[in-house]
């Protein structure tokens, strides 16, 4: 078969690379991740390729001719070749076939050696699963398939390519739950048996993540926790989401991808988002939603497994945890106002000091409870909260103004006015000044 390669710079790069290898007598491979997503007609958006024949000091000489080149690994090296173009940056990794050599137990029991005249089969065979074995010639787009992965892509399976270098790195059950969940794929049951029969607990926790964010950020997440429940990694590393799914699977799973279809969705019914949650508050939402079926205690658990705490500077782990803590309360709030108890302004003002108003808004709407959340942006808009609380009025440097002294006494009376602000009972700088000096009569 030829494949028709999708063109832009991972390949002009590719194609520049191939024919300088050529030259000195080997030949370059695009694998993995790139052919199957072309296959499926994706945009890849990153590429593998891998060098047969020459040596990795040669390689290192010839991708040095096109761009920058870091060496990352110490036995086995992966040279990642990194340039500029029109503006954008780009990066292939680049090696020659490898062979995995075990020497110990677990994830990284195990040495990696490059072998530049390993055959195309024997260097395929160490791939996890028989969709990321397919390799492309980039210059004719010829297909290698030593392992019938396209069939298998074809037929939406995933299978595992070879039992005893599967198994020798457990990262791969999680992939399997990642890839199976992204692609929607049907797991092979030898795979299944083989992943169920994988310690572990050698994994650490930045690589569970890693697989995880991938999960649930790139698929619909409830596939990817029913396959991870497949597979056993509920069973052995999560069991409390285990036992959450074995409660209530349908409401679990139906919630929480409602969480995932909500980052398109703009607080006007039946239109798209005209500002998309970000990356880090879509996952806080996501997390959110699968915490809530946990029980008092497991969402720590939860989120000390994942490693989660900060990412990319927002507070992902403490907004999980307000989220879940408010997640009755716009219900709570909406039912008062239906028996005419209508919430204070300064009740729900300090609510969006507490969660941020938005992602509580989309937690809300994914647990079914529309009208309250109707409501609640109804009032949220009125108070002008919806982006957050408002800020102080007074600030330390008012009170140094007026005479006052460095101290406790400046916080203690900033926030007390601020507490006034929120009940309405302060409204504008003037006031709260006046307010101020009341606190220091006093």
């Amino acid at each position: 078969m030829i494949l028709d390669l999708p063109p832009g710079a991972l390949l002009d790069k590719t194609q520049l690379i191939a024919r300088a290898a050529r030259a000195q007598g080997g030949c370059a491979l695009l694998v993995g991740g790139y052919v199957r997503d072309a296959l499926l007609g994706l945009d890849p958006k990153d590429a593998d390729v891998e060098v047969y024949g020459i040596q990795s000091d040669d390689l290192l000489k010839i991708l040095r001719k096109f761009g920058r080149v870091n060496c990352v690994g110490e036995s086995f090296q992966v040279l990642k070749l990194a340039w500029n173009e029109k503006g954008e940056r780009h990066e292939l990794d680049v090696s020659i076939p490898r062979r995995d050599v075990k020497t110990g137990d677990g994830h990284r029991g195990f040495s990696v050696e490059g072998d530049p005249h390993s055959s195309i089969e024997d260097a395929a065979r160490r791939r996890d699963f028989t969709i990321n074995a397919i390799l492309c010639d980039p210059l004719t787009g010829e297909i290698l398939d030593p392992f019938n992965g396209r069939a298998d892509l074809e037929n939406k399976i995933l299978r595992i390519v070879d039992a005893k270098h599967f198994a020798e790195d457990s990262l791969r059950v999680l992939r399997a739950m990642q890839f199976a969940a992204r692609l929607e794929l049907t797991i092979d049951p030898a795979t299944i048996e083989l992943c169920r029969s994988i310690d572990l607990s050698d994994l650490p926790r930045e690589r569970i993540w890693g697989e995880w964010e991938k999960m649930l950020m790139k698929s619909r997440p409830s596939f990817g926790l029913r396959y991870a429940r497949a597979l056993g990694i509920l069973e052995k590393l999560f069991p409390y989401l285990e036992a959450a799914l074995a409660r209530e699977e349908r409401i679990t799973c139906n919630v929480i991808d409602a969480a995932a279809a909500e980052r398109d969705r703009w607080p006007i019914e039946g239109k798209l988002a005209r500002e998309p949650l970000s990356v880090e508050r879509h996952l806080a939402l996501i997390l959110a939603a699968i915490g809530v079926f946990c029980q008092d205690g497991e969402v720590d658990l939860f989120l000390d497994a994942l490693n989660v705490h900060t990412l990319n500077s927002y507070e992902l782990r403490s907004n999980v945890l307000h989220l879940i803590a408010e997640k009755n309360t716009l219900a709570t709030l909406w039912m008062r106002s239906q028996n005419l108890d209508f919430p204070r302004d300064g009740e729900i003002r300090r609510l969006a000091n507490r969660v941020e108003p938005r992602l509580l808004w989309h937690l809300t709407r994914a647990l079914g409870e529309r009208r309250a959340a109707a409501w609640f942006l109804h009032e949220a808009r009125r108070l002008d909260v919806w982006n957050g609380p408002p800020s102080p009025l007074l600030l330390g440097r008012h009170l140094l103004k007026i005479g006052l002294k460095p101290g406790p006494q400046i916080g203690e009376i900033t926030r007390a006015v601020y507490e006034m602000q929120l009940d309405g009972t302060v409204a504008n700088l003037d006031e709260a000044r006046v307010a101020a000096q009341n606190f220091i009569s006093e």
